[in-house]
């Protein structure tokens, strides 16, 4: 009974999905640290997009334009700052420090890679995945 017990609570505990992000907190981080660039909608018209060196992309076509699949590993790496932008004049992103921390969230990378990110990055890709063909 005790192993049945303990098998029980490891199925429970393993269980746990593995892109568990806060989408409504992810749109909250989104208008305050990225609107501005990227619009309020994502798509590329913030206010400051007319001062910087690349026009920000439509945010909310990325799985379009990557053949339908949403470019999770380049999209975690533009806002971590290891595939950093010339147009922000800094690497990406601009509030890189608000964004580091303990990487302690994990996500799924399409070919099954698991990755562990900081919280406010994956709830971050979950409202721009949640914008995905937004029109």
């Amino acid at each position: 009974m005790r192993r049945a017990l303990a098998c029980l609570t490891l199925v429970g505990l393993t269980a746990t999905p593995l892109m568990a992000q806060d989408v409504d907190h992810g749109r909250a981080l989104f208008q305050t640290h990225c609107a501005t660039c990227h619009g309020a909608d994502a798509k590329g018209q913030g206010p400051l997009a007319g001062a910087l060196v690349l026009q920000p992309v439509d945010l909310t076509a990325l799985s379009t334009r990557n053949g339908g699949d949403f470019p999770l590993e380049r999209v975690l790496k533009r806002i971590d700052g290891t595939d950093p932008l010339v147009s922000h004049g800094s690497p990406m992103p601009v509030y890189g420090p608000y964004f580091e921390g303990v990487a302690n969230t994990p996500m799924k990378l399409p070919s099954g890679q698991p990755i562990l990110v900081p919280e406010p990055i994956a709830d971050l890709v979950g409202y721009l995945q949640s914008v995905q063909g937004v029109e």
